[in-house]
């Protein structure tokens, strides 16, 4: 059994930020079922920054004792035009791909598929009154122009032509939260709008609030992962001296499956793999260098060590058992960045064996990632 202290412990390790941080060994202590949700949208392929990175955390949370729900998002997919708004080819993608996909990608990082709940927005909706009661009332405790300031969250910049219908998706996600209930809202850091909107909102709802065991209305907890770089050069290098100019630049080149060389998939066959490592941004620095934020974020954040294959002649094997070796040697020159990026790719291909293996011999869910 672990302690409150250990379970607090997993629930914030590995996380870029958590709202409520303070709230969390007190919610624990009270000893009632806990929930998480994570919405996704159905946009296309799973690459390692929903597969691997948002399913860690998932793991964690799981070993903590939280239950823990993976939102198909097909409303809002719908609603931010992926997947050419086809209804039916969304929810398709979501039973058949997405739900076999995060399923391999959370036990091959040990994780319990089989204690983990999906929930397609579609079932939520219907005939759920009380849903869009507390739509409404969402909407009534915040401000037109917030609602435009957050449509970020779909990836998209305030001042683009927006339709209408794009308004609802904000307000939709927050009710989505008090809707399943969950106790810990979960999401990267792109999804930060949406999230402080429902920690502002909480305590006015009285459509289904969250409650403690005191019947006492409290608000969600907001876990942000890591968002992981893409692996193209930035638009702007060297870096700009702004801070806030790097984390809008940091956010932007995330990985992105609308980028597919600057991304890996769960399906990437290992030469595929090394061959986009290869090709990657790769400088001197480590402030803003995609490689070595994959091996923190995916490696050493998998309790592993990160083993470097060389030649005798350029140093002979070597392995890393922190991040902070690692560091030290690249920045040193005694890690050459094709020799990091070589044993990057062949970590990547050993942790993802398993999901591959589970993709094996599935004509219908291989059927659909292919055709995307």
């Amino acid at each position: 059994m672990l302690s409150i202290a250990e379970r607090v412990q997993l629930i914030q390790r590995n996380t870029e930020e958590i709202i409520g941080a303070n709230e969390i060994a007190a919610l624990l202590e009270q000893d009632i079922p806990l929930r998480h949700y994570i919405g996704l949208e159905i946009s296309g392929k799973i690459h390692l920054g929903t597969g691997l990175m948002c399913m860690q955390k998932v793991r964690d949370l799981q070993m903590a004792g939280v239950q823990c729900t993976i939102f198909l998002a097909d409303w809002h997919t719908w609603l931010n035009e992926k997947l050419g708004g086809d209804r039916e080819r969304i929810k398709e993608v979501a039973e058949k791909y997405f739900k076999k996909g995060l399923k391999a990608s959370l036990k091959a990082i040990g994780g319990n598929p089989d204690k983990l709940d999906f929930i397609l927005g579609s079932d939520l909706y219907h005939n759920n009154d009380r849903y869009w009661e507390q739509l409404v009332q969402v909407s009534k405790n915040v401000t037109l122009s917030r609602i435009e300031r957050s449509i970020s969250i779909m990836g998209r910049s305030e001042g683009d032509a927006t339709q209408f219908a794009m308004l609802i998706y904000p307000p939709m996600q927050v009710t989505d939260i008090f809707a399943l209930q969950a106790n810990f809202a979960h999401g990267g850091l792109d999804q930060r709008k949406a999230h402080v909107i429902a920690r502002d909102v909480a305590l006015n709802l009285d459509i289904l609030p969250l409650k403690d065991r005191h019947a006492k209305t409290i608000k969600p907890i907001i876990v942000h992962h890591h968002l992981l770089l893409g692996l193209d050069k930035p638009p702007t290098w060297p870096l700009p001296a702004d801070p806030e100019e790097i984390r809008a630049m940091r956010t932007a080149m995330k990985m992105s499956k609308s980028k597919p060389n600057s991304a890996v998939f769960i399906h990437d066959t290992p030469d595929e793999i090394r061959k986009k490592i290869r090709k990657a941004f790769c400088p001197p620095e480590i402030e803003y260098n995609p490689v070595l934020d994959w091996v923190e974020h995916l490696v050493f954040h998998n309790d592993m060590q990160f083993f470097v294959a060389r030649k005798e002649e350029n140093g002979g094997d070597v392995t890393y058992a922190t991040f902070e070796e690692l560091k030290a040697a690249y920045t040193s020159g005694a890690l050459h960045p094709g020799d990091l990026k070589n044993a990057t790719a062949e970590a990547l291909i050993k942790i993802m064996e398993p999901i591959r293996a589970a993709f094996e011999g599935d004509n219908e869910a291989n059927a659909i990632w292919q055709g995307m």
